[in-house]
Formats: structure tokens, C-alpha cells, sequence
């Protein structure tokens, strides 16, 4: 089954959920907030896609947090992304052909549907 990782307040997580429901894909939402995601479930993300992909630098979280000015290596960006879920961009949705990041409607029309 697909599985959507998100935050519900999120605007992208919202496109992405009535995305789906109006064309009536089967999916479980897990809530960063409710379920937070660890550094295992981010590390198997980054199995298919990129970090670049993964981390969220323009959000709030990132900024407010001065990251970019401590020059992290990758593990230390996966040790923040799982302190603060929030730093991963959103949504994540895995699915059985892999897994997408963010929401794109071209893009969810060429692979869900």
C-alpha cells in the first residue's frame, strides 16, 4: 500500500492527499507529528533519492536553525531531519515503484495514474 509521510497543515501534503483521493488511490498517512520518521526510514529514503531532494532548505525550520552556516555532511543533515521532521520536504510518498518527493501534479498524474 502507498504510504504518504507528511504534516496535514501542509499545503503540498494537502495537494498531494486530494490528489489522490480524487482519483481514489488507496494510501495511509503518517503524520510527521503524529509518527515522526527516524534516522533509518530517512537513511532508506536516500537509497533513491537525493539528499538535495530530500532536505527542505528553503523552509522556515532550516533557516531559523542557521544549518546552512555549520556546513553539514550528510550525516549530520540526517541526524537533524530526524530531530526535526520538519526539514524534510513534504510530502514523501512511497509507493511500489519508488518513492517521490513533493508535490507535482504532472508528475503524480505520469506515475499514480
Amino acid at each position: 500500500m502507498m504510504k504518504v509521510y507528511g504534516i496535514k497543515s501542509c499545503g503540498s501534503v494537502k495537494k498531494a492527499l486530494n490528489f489522490l483521493k480524487s482519483h481514489e488511490i488507496v494510501f495511509e498517512f503518517i503524520d510527521f507529528k503524529v509518527t515522526p520518521v527516524d534516522e533509518v526510514k530517512i537513511k532508506e529514503w536516500l537509497e533513491n533519492v537525493s539528499m538535495e531532494r530530500l532536505l527542505n532548505t528553503k523552509g522556515t525550520t532550516y533557516r531559523t536553525l542557521k544549518l546552512k552556516e555549520m556546513n553539514l555532511n550528510d550525516e549530520q543533515k540526517i541526524e537533524w531531519m530526524a530531530k526535526a521532521n520538519n526539514l524534510i520536504k513534504r510530502p514523501v510518498i512511497e509507493y511500489d515503484g519508488g518513492i517521490e518527493v513533493g508535490f507535482d501534479e504532472a508528475l503524480y498524474s505520469s506515475v499514480f495514474l
